[in-house]
C-alpha cells in the first residue's frame, strides 16, 4: 500500500498508514520472536515425556474420528471418489465401536458427488481450494472456485496462505484474501494451510497463525503435503502456542489441522500429544483438532483391532 496521498487532502491531518499498520498491531500483541532451537528442544522434550502414555486404543479411536480422510491425485476420478465414500458410508454399520473420520477431503470438482452420495451425517464435506496447492492464481478465481465448492455441497474448506505475498511483507493482501474467501464460506469452516515448510521459521510459522487468525480461519493447518518438509512437530508446536495465546486474550477457540506426510500411528499420537500439552483436553475433538491423511485411516483401524485391516 502506498503511502502517497492522493485524495485531495490538501495538507489536512489524517493517517495513511492505518491500514498497513493494523497487522503491524496485531502481531505486536503476539511477540513472534522465537527460537528454532529452543522450539526443537521444548518439542523433543514432550515427546520423549509423554507420547508413550497416549498410545492407547482409546485415543487411537479419538484419532479416528479426528481423520480428514483425503483424496487429492490428479488420477482421482468419479469412480475412485465414489468408491472412496462408498466405504466411508458402509464403515459405520462394519465398525459401530469406531467413530467414522471427520470429513472427506476432495478436490472441488467432487463435492457434488460427494454430497449426493455420502449417507453418514457426522462425516463433512471438505474442499480444497483458492488454488491449491500453490495459491498462485487470479483472486476472482479462488473466490468462484470457493463458492462453487460450498454451493456443490463443501461444508469444509481448506486454502493456501499466499505464502509469496507473505514472504514479501505484503500482509494485508494476504489478510484481505483471507477475509473475502471466509466470507464466501459463510458459517463453513475455513481451514487455512501455512505451508509451514515453505515458511523458513519459527518466526514467520508464528506471524503467518497469527495472521490467518486474525483474519478469520476457523483452522490453521500446516501443509499441503506438496512442498517438502511437510508437517512437523515443531511447526505444530508453534501454531498451537499461537492458538493459546489467542484463547487466552479473545476466549475464541481456533482449531489446528496437522497435514501431510503423516504415515505412521506413531506421527499421529505425536500430533495428539502436542495439543493435548499445549491446548489441553477441550482441544481434543473433530471440532478443533484433525489430521489430514490418506495413509493413515487403514493403519490405525489396523492398530486398534489387533489385525491387518484394509477398509480404506
Amino acid at each position: 500500500m502506498s503511502g502517497h496521498c492522493n485524495c485531495g487532502c490538501d495538507g489536512h491531518s489524517h493517517d495513511h498508514t492505518e491500514e498497513q499498520s493494523k497487522y503491524d498491531l496485531v502481531l505486536n500483541d503476539y511477540p513472534a520472536a522465537m527460537s528454532d532451537n529452543e522450539v526443537a528442544e521444548k518439542v523433543k522434550q514432550i515427546i520423549e515425556a509423554k507420547v508413550e502414555a497416549n498410545n492407547t486404543a482409546e485415543v487411537k479411536k479419538l484419532l479416528f474420528g479426528c481423520i480428514d480422510l483425503t483424496t487429492l491425485k490428479c488420477t482421482d476420478n468419479d469412480e475412485s471418489v465414489l468408491r472412496l465414500t462408498e466405504k466411508v458410508n458402509e464403515f459405520e454399520d462394519k465398525y459401530p465401536e469406531i467413530p467414522s473420520v471427520a470429513a472427506m477431503c476432495v478436490y472441488p470438482n467432487f463435492a457434488k458427488l460427494v454430497s449426493e452420495s455420502l449417507e453418514v451425517e457426522s462425516v463433512g464435506i471438505a474442499c480444497v481450494s483458492g488454488g491449491f496447492p500453490s495459491s498462485q492464481t487470479y483472486q476472482e478465481i479462488k473466490v468462484a472456485e470457493t463458492a462453487m465448492a460450498v454451493y456443490d455441497g463443501a461444508t469444509e474448506i481448506d486454502i493456501v496462505l499466499c505464502v509469496g505475498k507473505f514472504l514479501s511483507g505484503d500482509y494485508e493482501s494476504v489478510c484481505d484474501e483471507i477475509q473475502e474467501l471466509k466470507s464466501v464460506c459463510g458459517e463453513n469452516t475455513l481451514k487455512v494451510i501455512l505451508e509451514t515448510g515453505a515458511l523458513g521459521s519459527a518466526e514467520n510459522i508464528k506471524k503467518a497463525s497469527i495472521l490467518s487468525i486474525y483474519s478469520g480461519a476457523d483452522f490453521i493447518k500446516t501443509s499441503t503435503g506438496k512442498e517438502s518438509p511437510a508437517a512437523t512437530p515443531e511447526a505444530a508446536y508453534i501454531m498451537c502456542q499461537t492458538i493459546k495465546e489467542y484463547y487466552d486474550k479473545t476466549g475464541n477457540k481456533i482449531g489446528f489441522k496437522a497435514a501431510g506426510g503423516i504415515n505412521t500411528v506413531h506421527e499421529a499420537l505425536v500430533y495428539y500429544t502436542i495439543v493435548k500439552e499445549t491446548l489441553g483436553e477441550e482441544w481434543l475433538n473433530k471440532e478443533l483438532f484433525r489430521i489430514g491423511t490418506s495413509r493413515l485411516a487403514n493403519l490405525l483401524l489396523s492398530d486398534i483391532l489387533g489385525s491387518e485391516t484394509k477398509h480404506f
